[in-house]
């Protein structure tokens, strides 16, 4: 029988998403999980995944109606034919900017965690004390001890490729086998290492990739063929479809309705909780209330704030969470765009074999140990070492034998990598509600108001010259170093706008992901992020997701809620 009456309800179905459903669903709540776009099922609903270039009528390139309907996503690799329609169209979700902001979400079931670039690090300890040594922000409400017990956890049932290094500045964690690292990568490594004696490291990258079977998800393993944004049916990497969702919806405890926009969260201000969300459905119109004892917002970052700004505006003008002056504020990133590449001689004789999903990571070393410099915190790097294709003669234009020839031989080495680097939280950078803009569903829109900071300006003048510096350490030749546009957002890892905290005067959340404001509402995606470290963030949130749900059904069980 339906019904409107659950024990909690989750708001959105991405990496956090899941992970609430299914930690609370195994924890015996009968559970509904809101998802405002369209429904994908695992493997079925794959619909690209087994197409080449040459499937698709102008070889994956965007065409020219694509770029005039999405002109926000036609700045960036997101718009392509082949992942055509899994991000949120312009023209139905738009959103206003004061300064540029590339806002790139997916509104379907799984959300991000379809499409996302699985590199998985943990925080170190100094990035949950670096707010409170810097003077910056707040200071966090946690410590790595309070997560590192759940980042084993997530480890093990996400599924994490990589090695342990013994490194403080980047945490070891429950791995399985590595995706390797190929020749040429092998002997920068071991150049890095001679050269800097330890003090700069070239490491696998860690990545939610499984290189090894994990039946008990019915998940074989990756197949490097490097085509996770298309969705991947041999499970081959965590996502919602193919690991959180089967288990939660094995207990007989989750609901999952899609096409469901929650357009704000029921507050009684005689009890100061939430009593559920209001939703209007995406395809009638229609709207419906549904009830329960918590609710997790996990919509993603700016959603969830938006959700936020539009609840309980009849006990606060500015919504729900705003008592402290720090809803929408804060909003962080990644800053990226700027590094080096170079040729590699002498490994001709040297290939590899399949589409590895990752390459190398270099971690953080500016402001760490005995390094200081002109500005606080750091950045680390990603990149990888290839041979170029066939591509490369196109150019000469040649004709016969001898060119066909010249196609099946592999080109020269070449390597590259490119900087993340932390950008401070800031109450400058902001995002608020533009009622006089609205969505196809008549909703107002977010308006965006954040830009780089003197500090990450400072930071990206390193960002360039370092990864020069080391490539050319490494040997590499022809080294160039280069620094693109670099606007909030286009790390896709956007995060802030509901802290966390330690004073209710300060900061949106607690400890333990509450709002201050109503102890039964959990935030647990990015939004709740005090500051941004410079690695991805999703580990963060997944641990930090089942952290909080472990609380609140003790809280629950203790009648506290």
């Amino acid at each position: 029988m339906a019904t409107n009456e659950y024990d909690a309800i989750v708001v959105g179905s991405g990496i956090s998403g899941g992970w609430a459903a299914k930690e609370l669903a195994e924890k015996g709540l009968k559970v509904l999980m809101l998802e405002r776009g369209r429904n994908i099922e695992h493997i079925k609903d794959y619909t690209n995944a087994m197409h080449e270039t040459w499937d698709y009528p102008h070889r994956g390139l965007p065409t020219q109606q694509m770029k005039a309907d999405n002109p926000k996503l036609a700045r960036e690799y997101t718009l392509n034919e082949m992942t055509s329609g899994m991000w949120a169209n312009d023209k139905e979700h738009p959103y206003t900017e004061v300064k540029r902001f590339d806002w790139f979400r997916g509104y379907h079931l799984g959300g991000r965690s379809l499409l996302w670039g699985r590199q998985s690090y943990r925080w170190n300890a100094e990035d949950f004390t670096a707010n409170l040594k810097d003077g910056i922000a707040v200071d966090w409400p946690i410590r790595y001890s309070d997560i590192a017990p759940w980042y084993d956890y997530v480890e093990k049932f996400a599924g994490i490729a990589g090695t342990q290094e013994g490194l403080d500045v980047l945490p070891d964690g429950q791995f399985l086998p590595p995706v390797p690292l190929n020749v040429v990568e092998k002997d920068v490594a071991k150049r890095i290492e001679k050269v800097y004696k330890g003090m700069r490291h070239l490491i696998h990258s860690r990545t939610a990739n499984i290189t090894q079977p994990m039946p008990e998800q019915n998940r074989v393993g990756c197949q490097y063929r490097n085509k996770c944004w298309l969705g991947c049916p041999f499970g081959g990497y965590f996502s919602t479809q193919s690991s959180t969702l089967p288990v939660a919806m094995k207990t007989g405890n989750l609901t999952v309705r899609p096409f469901s926009i929650v357009t704000k969260v029921l507050y009684d201000k005689n009890t100061k909780k939430a009593t559920g969300v209001e939703v209007l459905d995406a395809e009638t119109n229609l709207t419906y209330e549904f009830t329960s004892k918590i609710i997790f917002l996990n919509a993603s970052t700016l959603n969830s704030t938006w959700i936020m700004m539009n609840s309980a505006t009849d006990v606060w003008d500015k919504g729900l969470g705003s008592s402290s002056g720090e809803l929408g504020h804060n909003v962080m990133d990644h800053h990226l765009a700027v590094g080096a590449h170079g040729s590699i001689e002498g490994f001709e004789d040297k290939y590899y074999s399949g589409k590895r999903p990752c390459g190398f990571y270099i971690p953080r070393f500016r402001n760490w140990g005995k390094d200081k410099r002109d500005y606080i915190r750091g950045f680390g790097y990603q990149g990888s070492a290839s041979r170029s294709s066939w591509q490369q003669n196109v150019a000469e234009l040649g004709i016969g034998a001898d060119f066909k020839n010249a196609l099946a031989e592999p080109g020269s080495w070449n390597i590259g990598m490119g900087g993340f680097g932390e950008i401070l939280a800031d109450h400058r950078n902001k995002v608020t509600l533009d009622k006089s803009v609205k969505d196809k569903w008549g909703l107002p829109v977010l308006s965006m108001d954040a830009e780089l900071q003197a500090n990450e300006l400072r930071m990206r003048k390193d960002m360039k010259q370092d990864a020069v510096e080391i490539l050319e350490a490494a040997g590499a030749k022809n080294v160039q170093g280069w620094d693109g546009a670099s606007p909030i957002g286009k790390g896709i890892h956007e995060m802030g706008t509901a802290r966390m905290g330690r004073d209710p005067k300060t900061s949106v959340l607690n400890k333990h992901n509450q709002i201050w404001d109503a102890p039964n509402v959990f935030v647990t995606d990015g939004a709740c992020m005090t500051s941004a470290s410079c690695v991805n963030p999703s580990l963060t949130y997944m641990a930090l997701t089942a952290r909080a749900a472990h609380y609140a059904v003790e809280e629950l069980n203790k009648r506290n809620l």
